[in-house]
């Protein structure tokens, strides 16, 4: 399915995004190296047997992309001018390397853009559940989508 144009979407609309995506220890390795955060909870098995959790934990930033790139196809695929920020970004359980994760999207909200015609200003809250249904990730992502043109 195409993203939505801005006329598409409406308050309290919620998708069960059908992508599932299970994280791999490579996934979880290169994301952490290529970002440069070499905190050894994340990239150092030794270290990590050793912490609370006693193995890797999946970089908090690796799921906020997930949080986003898996609910685009649904969403925004090809109606989106940009990303206008993210907020209440929260992850109350771990992530762990071999977890398979899901998405969930809920509009909370969308108004008119003041100063660029044509566009308007969606908020979606991306939820993301682990293999078990148990809640992950949490994020309110406000989003610039066009109108639909009239030849559309």
């Amino acid at each position: 399915m195409a993203g939505l144009w801005f006329e598409e979407f409406d308050e309290g609309m919620v998708f069960d995004h059908e992508w599932t995506r299970t994280i791999t220890e490579a996934d979880n390795r290169w994301f952490s190296l290529l970002t440069m955060n070499p905190q050894p909870v994340h990239i150092d098995a030794h270290a990590a047997a050793e912490s609370p959790w006693g193995r890797p934990l999946v970089n908090s930033l690796f799921t906020l992309g997930c949080m986003v790139g898996m609910t685009v196809n649904d969403t925004t695929f090809g109606t989106t001018v940009a990303n206008l920020g993210m907020s209440e970004v929260k992850f109350p359980h771990p992530l762990f390397e071999g977890d398979t994760i899901r998405m969930r999207t809920t509009v909370l909200d969308k108004r008119e853009s003041a100063s660029r015609p044509g566009e308007g200003i969606v908020t979606l809250r991306h939820e993301c559940f682990n293999q078990d249904g148990v809640l992950c990730g949490v994020c309110d992502r406000a989003a610039l989508m066009r109108k639909r043109p009239a030849d559309a």
